[in-house]
């Protein structure tokens, strides 16, 4: 599977390092939200790509995604108080089960006109997704 990301990357050009180890993304999913109401969806969603998939930072400390927050324009002290706090934590449960409705069962999938490409893919994959 590291072969296969790594191979996909490299051909759209996207930075990627191997990495031995995987974080829990849920606390990174909630500051995302609050992240999308503040303006900064993507250059957070960047960030934490980076972050994860090229540096090999631990999403799923705090700290980190105060430090990443801050990295884009927010004040880490906010992002930390949404953290703690759980803040958005009904908002990405909400996304879960919305996930689980559509049965969705791996990350990513997208999905469009009830069809769903699943995996890390190449452009081509998409256009076939969502047509001409």
């Amino acid at each position: 599977m590291q072969a296969r990301l790594i191979q996909v990357a490299a051909a759209e050009g996207l930075p990627i390092a191997e990495r031995s180890r995987t974080y829990n993304s849920r606390r990174a999913q909630e500051l995302g939200k609050w992240a999308e109401e503040m303006g900064k969806g993507d250059p957070y969603r960047h960030a934490v790509y980076r972050a994860f998939f090229v540096e090999g930072r631990n999403i799923s400390l705090v700290e980190e995604l105060t430090r990443i927050a801050e990295e884009i324009g927010l004040s880490a002290a906010e992002a930390r108080s949404v953290l703690t706090a759980g803040s958005y934590g009904a908002a990405v449960d909400a996304d879960w089960e919305r996930a689980e409705e559509l049965g969705i069962t791996a990350v990513p999938t997208h999905v469009c006109d009830d069809k769903k490409l699943v995996g890390f893919t190449g452009y081509d994959a998409f256009v076939r997704l969502i047509g001409q």
